[in-house]
């Protein structure tokens, strides 16, 4: 994969990138767009071609009510024959009315076919917090042939909080379990700016189970922590987790990459791991960094040490 370039800007202008890998062998790509309005998808045969593959934009926020505004970190999903986005919008007369909503699409060709409105994810009919408060980023993964379901949602007052929760999946729009804490910003690099654990990604190797995370305000602080499992654990068991003390990547200076975050993963054409996410190439930010437009998705390759935990590394 030489003509892969890495830790450098590979789409401009695109926060919280995700790419999923179909089992064709089609390289789908979606992304939080700079203006927070809409849904973008692309497809390419390989990883590389996405970069200047044609963007679709395959659905639009709502002018009025739910859905109206700030639509976040979409993320494409095939599960039960079906094509799903989970994605986080706020209302158009209240833009931090932040929940997960769902995309449905019956078609062969995401890019092209109808998207169906699901509506906002529901809860399990026993659970009376989640999806209550400031709620996104939501991310799936199967394990053991059960769905799981994980997403950030804030708690508490003043600034709040913005913990990490899992649930298994009763259907592609509806979660069968009361939501489990997997993790709160527990360290001084989870709170600057903002006390955050948001964006999970999973990455697995052999019998382990990665959860990548990131942390504290999205300006140059931002960084990704990590959480690992054994695939035989009870998931929904906060104790079968075990969190790192340090964060596993953050901004180097010299490589000029800062607030590094958000993150997802797929393999390359020869196999390998990649870490895609997105990051800046300047410390200056002129107001709110969350809407600044200029955090590029990168790619980074990962390499495995001998107990099978990833590394990253800027090369």
């Amino acid at each position: 994969m030489n003509d892969l370039i890495y830790n450098k800007p590979w789409i401009l202008k695109r926060a919280d990138p995700y790419v999923y890998k179909h089992t064709d062998g089609w390289y789908y790509f979606t992304a939080s767009m700079p203006e927070f309005d809409s849904i973008p998808l692309r497809k390419s045969r390989t990883l590389h071609g996405l970069a200047n593959a044609q963007e679709n934009i395959i659905w639009k926020k709502h002018e009025s009510g739910i859905m109206g505004a700030h639509i976040w970190a979409p993320e494409l999903h095939y599960l039960d024959g079906k094509w799903y986005i989970y994605f986080a919008a706020g209302e158009t007369e209240n833009i931090w009315k932040i929940r997960p909503y769902v995309l449905e699409c019956s078609d062969k060709d995401p890019t092209k076919g109808k998207w169906i409105e699901k509506g906002s994810m529901q809860c399990a009919d026993e659970d009376e917090f989640s999806f209550r408060a400031f709620s996104l980023d939501a991310t799936v993964f199967e394990n053991l042939g059960k769905y799981y379901f994980v997403w950030a949602e804030k708690v508490g007052v003043g600034k709040q909080i913005s913990n990490l929760y899992i649930a298994e999946m009763e259907n592609p729009y509806k979660l069968k379990t009361v939501q489990v804490l997997l993790t709160t910003p527990d360290y001084d690099w989870e709170r600057k700016g903002f006390w955050v654990n948001e964006g999970p990604a999973i990455i697995k190797r052999g019998d382990k189970i990665y959860l990548t995370y990131s942390a504290s305000e999205t300006g140059i602080d931002y960084c990704v922590g990590m959480l690992s499992t054994d695939a035989s654990k009870d998931l929904l068991d906060p104790r079968s987790w075990s969190k790192e003390r340090y964060p596993v990547l953050q901004s180097d200076s010299e490589r000029n990459i800062y607030g590094p975050g958000h993150n997802s993963f797929t393999k390359d054409e020869d196999g390998n791991d990649i870490m895609v996410y997105h990051a800046r190439n300047e410390t200056t930010i002129h107001g709110n960094p969350l809407y600044v437009a200029n955090r590029h998705a990168m790619l980074m390759r990962i390499t495995w040490d001998e107990n099978n935990r990833p590394v990253f590394l800027y090369r």
